[in-house]
């Protein structure tokens, strides 16, 4: 009864702070129209990535036009409209959003021939194209995604009257046009290129998995691998949401997943509920900076950066860690501090018949990391896993999925690609007036102006910069906005193109969990009961190693293992590690005893000094992280004298 009530409000909150899970619930003929959709959606992308994908365009333009439909008929205009039956101005549009894409499978050809010529249909096509895409991302992503983009579109018309640092000639309704909606340098870029390939079929990849009982299968393991130590719930939710991490491609779905069943836990074992639900939302937005998937952004970073796929999950596997220590070390210091216990083993789950009954269930993901290394295409190898998810399933009656399963896991997928889709497009829109009027640069310049061209003024009005752009989006838009405006100032200085997209990246993704607009929070106090405000500070507390982190890898590149050098590499982890230890005391107020605010201090110093790469740097940190800890071994020694007197 209780597991119903806090699925019942988990589902709420989704609804609430994520748009892209508050979609219709049609009933008879019109649910079948939906379905025959979304299936019709999914066998096209595995088509394609079976037997050949299209001309870009083309490719994109199939995928949007699926997409736009699937968008207009989910989500409603309004949402006092009816939930069951089709508004009358929703099926106009899903008809119109799905008919403009086509235009251009219609008339490729032509269009090939008149590259940069524009017809009087091209320009109508065009401009309900753009309309109808900021339509539907107002739907689906919501009203940050859009305001940005509109901005953008603003600033491409009235570039002669902007200030001179951004100013530029100003572009015609006709040159804009032309750029966004028929090249492959707008709305059918690379982010959309992206989407219509590797993606979809990591999405549909993750939708099986759920399918199959994989995150119940996470949270179990969790439970018999950390249930039982200190604070053992709220560790069971970092470790839990890390691995769904893995596959997932949104921090409040994450947040709303895993904390239905964890966050109650903790609430149970004696956590605030504002801590309670800061653990979680801290977790869960660490879930989009672990490697393989990252949200979905990794695929597109590895076609910004312009390297294999695989040297960006290998870039980002020791700073997610660190990430993730940073987050259980806040826990398990809270922990302690409180003198809260874990659950008694005898009522965890054993890991040995957890593995027995339901370990073959993470068997694709492990074949997908291994295809992955071994220099298989992101999309052939989210391919094979697709149909080993399916096949492995089988391999117990428990987790079998059946026939009418499997059909239901291609209509899940498309629909759970619709966000990463519409924002895709849109985020194209903003590319498009970039590249046209050469704002990256422009911006980029005034960033460096403003910080005198030093790194580490440009690193941190360049992190507020990602933080502010950050706020509201989705995690694939987010890295999109960020590498496209604020990443260019960080390339102007000197720092390699990897460490620049990283760092815009990981402080686009942090905004979740950094008030005022800390999606990631709200919902981990929406289903804690906690205060959303100061869940949010409680979570940005947790994830200062994400503040921290970015600042270290673009000063010592070794933590994204580009030095080639591992004594290097290990030395900066280790230190980084120590760092984090003394950091994460320090913000809690325990080390191995209370700390003074002295000593806290003094742990703050240490710990940002650790961090910092250099030798001199490190043996400053470590004697005054040792110091703390003698002043608090005497401490205890004083305590327990005294006590047994």
């Amino acid at each position: 009864m209780e597991n119903a009530k806090n699925e019942e409000l988990a589902q709420k909150v989704l609804k609430e702070y994520s748009k892209e899970s508050d979609t219709m619930n049609y009933m008879g003929f019109m649910a079948k129209i939906v379905t025959a959709i979304a299936i019709s959606f999914s066998l096209f992308q595995l088509y394609t990535a079976i037997f050949g994908v299209l001309d870009a365009q083309l490719q994109r333009a199939v995928h949007l036009s699926f997409g736009m439909a699937l968008a207009f008929l989910l989500y409603p205009t309004r949402k006092s409209w009816s939930r069951e039956k089709i508004h009358p101005l929703d099926a106009a549009l899903a008809i119109i959003g799905a008919a403009t894409p086509l235009y251009i499978v219609y008339a490729y050809g032509e269009l090939v021939l008149r590259a940069g010529t524009v017809t009087s249909a091209d320009l109508i096509f065009g401009i309900v194209g753009i309309i109808t895409i900021i339509e539907a991302t107002r739907r689906v992503v919501g009203l940050p995604m859009v305001i940005v983009v509109l901005f953008f579109l603003t600033y491409a018309f009235l570039g002669p009257y902007m200030p001179s640092l951004i100013a530029h000639r100003g572009l015609t309704v006709n040159q804009l046009v032309s750029h966004l909606y028929f090249t492959t340098e707008g709305i059918f870029g690379i982010p959309l290129g992206v989407s219509s390939t590797f993606i979809f079929l990591f999405i549909l990849f993750g939708a099986y998995l759920e399918v199959t009982g994989l995150g119940k299968f996470f949270i179990d393991l969790a439970n018999s691998i950390a249930g039982w130590a200190s604070g053992g719930p709220a560790k069971v939710a970092v470790l839990s949401s890390g691995l769904m991490g893995t596959v997932s491609g949104s921090s409040v779905a994450n947040v709303v997943g895993t904390g239905s069943l964890t966050i109650p836990m903790m609430k149970k074992l004696g956590y605030h509920k504002n801590f309670a639900g800061a653990v979680e939302a801290a977790a869960s937005t660490g879930g989009q900076l672990m490697p393989p998937v990252m949200g979905a952004a990794a695929f597109l970073m590895a076609e910004f950066v312009g390297v294999p796929y695989v040297d960006i999950v290998k870039a980002a596997a020791i700073p997610a860690l660190l990430y993730f220590l940073g987050v259980w070390l806040g826990v398990h210091f809270e922990a302690k501090r409180n003198h809260l216990k874990g659950i008694p083993r005898e009522k965890l789950p054993k890991i040995g018949e957890i593995l027995k009954e339901r370990g073959h269930l993470a068997i694709p993901l492990i074949v997908i990391v291994y295809l992955l290394v071994t220099g298989y295409t992101p999309m052939r190898a989210a391919l094979v896993a697709i149909f080993l998810s399916i096949i492995c399933s089988s391999l117990r009656k428990s987790t079998r999925m059946k026939p009418i399963e499997i059909v239901n896991g291609l209509e899940k997928g498309a629909k759970g690609a619709l966000g990463v889709l519409v924002a895709c497009a849109s985020a194209g829109i903003i590319i498009g007036v970039v590249t046209k009027t050469g704002m990256g640069l422009k911006l980029a310049s005034s960033l460096i102006e403003l910080s005198g061209g030093a790194l580490l003024p440009s690193l941190f009005f360049t992190m507020i910069t990602a933080i502010v752009l950050g706020m509201g989006v989705p995690t694939t838009a987010n890295y999109v906005i960020t590498s496209t405006v604020a990443a260019p100032a960080l390339l102007q200085i000197g720092v390699p193109i990897l460490s620049a997209h990283m760092f815009v990246f990981y402080f686009g993704i942090i905004a979740d969990v950094t008030p005022p607009v800390a999606l990631a929070a709200f919902a981990g106090a929406g289903i804690s009961g906690g205060n959303a405000l100061r869940t949010g500070v409680n979570a940005s507390k947790l994830a200062i190693a994400a503040f921290i982190i970015p600042y270290i890898f673009v000063m010592s590149p070794e933590l994204l293992l580009q030095s080639g050098n591992i004594s290097v590499t290990l030395s900066a982890l280790i230190t980084a590690v120590v760092g984090m230890v003394a950091l994460s005391a320090s913000l809690i107020g325990y080390f191995i005893d209370y700390t003074t605010k002295f000593e806290r201090i003094i742990l703050l110093i240490g710990g940002l000094l650790m961090i910092k790469p250099g030798s001199v740097t490190d043996l400053i940190g470590i004697i005054l992280i040792v110091i703390v800890l003698i002043l608090q071994k005497r401490h205890i020694k004083k305590m327990y004298r005294h006590e047994n007197k």
